[in-house]
């Protein structure tokens, strides 16, 4: 699949971003994230995001403090929504109109998840937020992103990476020999157990041929560049793509 057709994506960002290094948000980084969002909308592409809640609360690392794994997860759900509204705002403050969409029920804050209605916003212009994972314990939010990006027919999941800018043979922070990789099948990536997400998010797209760029976020531009289509970090697609 060539990266100058998408027309709906899926935007996968790290909660540990949203925090630039520490807990809460941090709203220079997202007014920044906003604006090149903003800039990839403006250009015709149908934008729908999934955020992380790494800068707030991650469920394995409480649960290896002791904490019931269902309910330290269920907190980091509730930390995906707090990202989820900080970018709203900044969003809307770029002049996009944003809805966010929980899989936890929250009427107050937000709109329930719909794919329908997602679809429709989307088409419409303006850019949906996925909120609060999957609704369900034991789910990361990578396998949200998949699943999002099956259920309102995206082309594309867009998996945002913090200190590495592309899919490498082995850890380059630490493999001096580590090669960088621009384009791989999903049976090579798994052949060279090279596991970018999470196992369920990878089989996910590997089992419905949906392609998925893995790339850097922290060259400033990347995410519009992403968004657009342009040629950057490392795009896994099923071998017949």
């Amino acid at each position: 699949m060539s990266q100058d057709t998408y027309r709906r994506v899926v935007l996968k960002l790290s909660g540990e971003a949203f925090g630039g290094g520490a807990v809460g948000v941090d709203p220079d980084v997202v007014q920044a994230v906003a604006r090149q969002i903003a800039a990839g909308v403006a250009a015709g592409v149908q934008v729908a995001i999934v955020v992380g809640g790494g800068n707030f609360f991650r469920g394995a690392e409480l649960q290896r403090r002791g904490m019931d794994r269902a309910r330290a997860d269920y907190m980091g759900m509730l930390g995906t929504v707090m990202n989820c509204l900080a970018l709203q705002d900044f969003l809307e403050k770029e002049g996009v109109d944003t809805r966010v969409q929980t899989a936890i029920a929250m009427a107050q804050v937000a709109e329930a998840y719909l794919p329908l209605r997602a679809i429709r916003h989307l088409e419409k212009g303006r850019v949906v937020i996925f909120g609060a994972g999957a609704g369900m314990p034991y789910f990361s939010t990578d396998t949200v992103a998949a699943q999002r990006a099956l259920e309102i027919g995206a082309q594309v999941v867009l998996v945002s990476k913090n200190g590495v800018d592309a899919v490498y043979t082995a850890d380059p922070r630490t493999d001096p020999n580590a090669q960088r990789l621009d384009d791989i099948t999903f049976d090579e990536a798994l052949k060279r157990e090279l596991m970018v997400v999470d196992q369920a998010a990878f089989s996910l797209c590997k089992d419905n041929a949906l392609p998925m760029l893995v790339f850097g976020a922290d060259d400033d531009g990347n995410l519009r560049r992403a968004i657009i289509g342009e040629q950057l970090g490392t795009l896994i697609h099923a071998a017949d793509d």
